[in-house]
């Protein structure tokens, strides 16, 4: 698949979901509330992590897009763009984020004998920290697996309803109108 079709179909499955938001009408509290738990129990499916993989990834993300004044990669479900991407592109990508995903467990239980889930919030970012710009060779293959799911993270949050909305929360500015 195309890097444009997959784009292509992310913003498709946005739109979709954007469009899939109703407000609820008073008699029918109890359809909303069963497409809600449909809506969560599917996002929490993954077409290519496993459970431990997925909570990774959803800690990574949230480290580097966290909640602040505004919702984080956690809220806009930045883990289950990254795994459409991955599982429906090309191999290469996939099976170098997989490798990474691997490696850091590897470093984290090397460093504080503990996989990356369980580790403190400090030590995941002073472990994240030290592969930002390093320059050591031993860290390669953790420095561009932390580059690749800093760009799929801000991927995913800028193609996310959340990421939008933020994005246009002042309007389009005027030189664009």
């Amino acid at each position: 698949m195309k890097r444009r079709d997959i784009i292509k179909s992310a913003l498709l499955g946005t739109g979709a979901a954007i469009s899939g938001n109703t407000v609820a009408q008073p008699n029918a509290s109890a359809s909303v509330s069963t497409s809600s738990a449909s809506a969560a129990a599917e996002s929490s499916r993954s077409l290519l992590f496993d459970a431990h993989q997925r909570e990774t990834v959803t800690i990574l993300s949230d480290l580097i897009i966290p909640a602040t004044d505004t919702p984080g990669a956690k809220e806009a479900d930045v883990v289950a763009y990254i795994d459409l991407i991955l599982n429906d592109g090309d191999d290469k990508p996939r099976e170098s984020f997989l490798s990474g995903l691997g490696w850091l467990d590897g470093y984290a239980l090397r460093t504080h004998d503990n996989p990356f889930v369980r580790l403190t919030a400090d030590q995941q970012i002073a472990l994240l920290e030290s592969l930002d710009n390093s320059t050591r060779s031993d860290l390669g293959p953790g420095i561009r697996f932390f580059e690749q799911i800093k760009q799929l993270t801000i991927e995913g949050y800028y193609t996310s309803k959340i990421g939008i909305d933020e994005l246009n929360k002042y309007g389009v500015p005027n030189s664009y109108a």
